[in-house]
């Protein structure tokens, strides 16, 4: 059974993870709601990557509790976590395709490993998925060097949803990519979350697509969670890194638009 509409997709609670006596997250709570973009933040190396990893379980927690789709990972057999990871998909930093497959070998992938399809049927499936991210057809047999930054960001998208994933992983969607490449990546993102009806849980440093496509924002720092909602939440936030963050030099053009008047009032 899945969440109701109610519920969050993503309930952790009292999660703790660390490497030897370090630890990275301590204690950590976090809802994200369903059928939204939930754009996540944090200075670097304060473990956005690790809670994604862990979370999908890629890494062992040493504590707490995480539940995906209204389901508690630790509680699954082998079977039913892998029909819970046929409904997520993944999309890692640099796209991690697979160098020596095709763009519809990379995205035929997960088909292989969780489905039972005859050739053709993936090889239209792949076409398929390949149009909807805005790759020209003739992508489908090129290799991964033979693309661009923004070409192989859209690949590594389609594999991710290969199977129709209910919810969708990114971690930096947006790196690497010029503003203009960017802003499309941000459109094409917001546009599959509404047709398809996804949940998104975004890892980004990118102030523009936390502008732009997320709903909802969480912060880490410190270990643990130190805020969730909009982007004014965050602007009006007085926590010395939501505010070092939103309010630097390079934020300055992107504040919401009620924060602005705000100012120009006061």
């Amino acid at each position: 059974m899945g969440p109701s509409a109610q519920e969050p997709i993503i309930r952790v609670r009292g999660l703790n993870v660390g490497f030897g006596s370090k630890r990275v997250l301590m204690d950590l709570d976090l809802d994200v709601p369903p059928g939204q973009v939930t754009g996540f933040v944090g200075g670097s190396g304060q473990g956005k990557s690790v809670l994604t990893r862990a979370i999908l379980g890629l890494l062992p927690k040493q504590s707490g509790t995480i539940e995906v789709l209204g389901e508690n990972i630790d509680r699954l057999s082998p079977a039913d976590r892998r029909a819970l990871e046929r409904r997520w998909g993944v999309m890692f930093q640099g796209g991690a395709l697979f160098s020596a497959l095709t763009v519809k070998q990379n995205i035929q992938a997960p088909m292989r490993e969780y489905l039972k399809l005859s050739q053709p049927v993936m090889d239209e499936l792949a076409l398929l998925k390949i149009k909807l991210v805005g790759l020209p057809a003739d992508a489908a047999e090129k290799f991964p060097s033979e693309l661009s930054g923004g070409m192989v960001k859209r690949a590594a998208l389609a594999r991710a949803l290969a199977l129709d994933p209910e919810l969708l992983f990114l971690d930096e969607p947006t790196s690497g990519l010029d503003p203009i490449g960017a802003a499309d990546f941000d459109d094409l993102i917001a546009t599959l979350r509404a047709t398809l009806g996804l949940s998104v849980f975004m890892v980004t440093h990118d102030l523009d697509s936390l502008y732009s496509i997320c709903d909802t924002i969480a912060a880490l720092a410190d270990g643990k969670v130190i805020a969730v909602g909009s982007l004014s939440t965050m602007l009006a936030s007085d926590h010395p890194w939501l505010r070092t963050y939103f309010h630097g030099k390079r934020a300055r053009s992107i504040v919401a638009p009620d924060h602005a008047a705000m100012s120009a009032q006061s």
